[in-house]
Order: structure tokens, then C-alpha cells, then sequence
């Protein structure tokens, strides 16, 4: 099965952590990339190593904002799309946390994502993608998609984010 959690809202990131819990709670292996955060960004990163040791990875640059940043993080979505490639079939389930605000931004290329689509298949793992701008044109290419809708943020308000809940 190939799952995609997407949308403007918050959530998605949790969706796949809680794909995990459940995941390992009947036993099966899991993994787990991060394309666009960095590792010690985020308070997740801290349970996934501990749960997933090998099969957790922080591959990213955080989030991409210059142009001119654009060749290290296609670098760091590269190293990415390896380390995602090399645990197809070695693991039941693999979420590639971002991989969707990558593909969105051109770190990764759509053949890119369409092989991991494949590989995925062919391989009988369960892949789990995330992040904002799920292209629709792709939606015959999965088997769930979730869309995550913003109502209403503190951000807009000019509340910052909050450690632990928020990263």
C-alpha cells in the first residue's frame, strides 16, 4: 500500500509517526527519512532513533529558502532518495517524512518519486509519503491520501512554535 498525507495543515508528520506505532506494534520492520529536517531539529527525531536505531534517518538541509542553497539540498535529497531506496525490501513499512515539499520544491524530480512508487510495489513495502503539494495527477499512483486542512494557526497570530508540540 502507498499512503500519502498531505495539505496545508498541521499533522502529517504525526500521522506518520502514529503509522509507526502501529507498525511496530504488530511486529512489523519500519523505517523512517526525513527529507527536509535536520538532524536534532525536532522532537520526534529523539523517539524515532531510539525506536528505529539504523532504519531513522534526519537527511535534510531544514527548509529550503535561498536559491542559492539549491545544490546542497538537492545533494542532501539525493543521500535521501539513496537511503530510501536501499531500505525498500528490507523493511514492511518506509515513511519518507517531506519527501512531498521536496518533490515541490525540485529537490526531488517527479521520475525520482515515480521509481520509488515502483519500487515500492515491486518490493511489497508499505510506503508512507508526507508533506504539502501532493500532485494530483499522481493520485492513480497510491492508495489512501489524506489532506490535512488548515482552520486556524497561532502562527497567523504571531505566536511562535511550541517544543514538543509543534517540533
Amino acid at each position: 500500500m502507498i499512503y500519502v498525507y498531505t495539505g496545508d495543515g498541521k499533522g502529517k508528520t504525526s500521522a506518520c509517526l502514529g503509522q509507526i506505532m502501529r507498525a511496530k506494534g504488530r511486529g512489523l520492520k519500519a523505517a523512517f527519512i526525513q527529507f527536509m529536517k535536520q538532524d536534532g531539529e525536532a522532537g520526534e527525531q529523539i523517539f524515532l532513533k531510539e525506536l528505529l536505531g539504523d532504519n531513522f534517518k534526519a537527511a535534510g538541509k531544514g527548509f529550503f529558502r535561498k536559491e542559492e542553497e539549491r545544490p546542497e539540498h538537492r545533494e542532501a535529497a539525493g543521500l535521501a532518495l539513496a537511503w530510501t531506496r536501499d531500505k525498500m525490501g528490507k523493511v514492511d513499512v518506509l515513511v519518507a517524512d517531506e519527501i512531498l515539499y521536496a518533490l515541490g520544491k525540485g529537490l526531488v524530480l517527479e521520475e525520482e518519486l515515480k521509481a520509488l512508487l515502483e519500487l515500492s510495489k515491486k518490493s511489497n513495502t508499505h510506503f508512507i509519503l508526507s508533506g504539502r503539494g501532493f500532485p494530483p495527477h499522481l493520485t492513480q499512483d497510491v492508495d489512501l491520501i489524506t489532506e490535512m486542512k488548515e482552520v486556524k494557526h497561532p502562527w497567523h497570530e504571531g505566536k511562535k512554535a511550541v517544543p514538543g508540540l509543534d517540533f
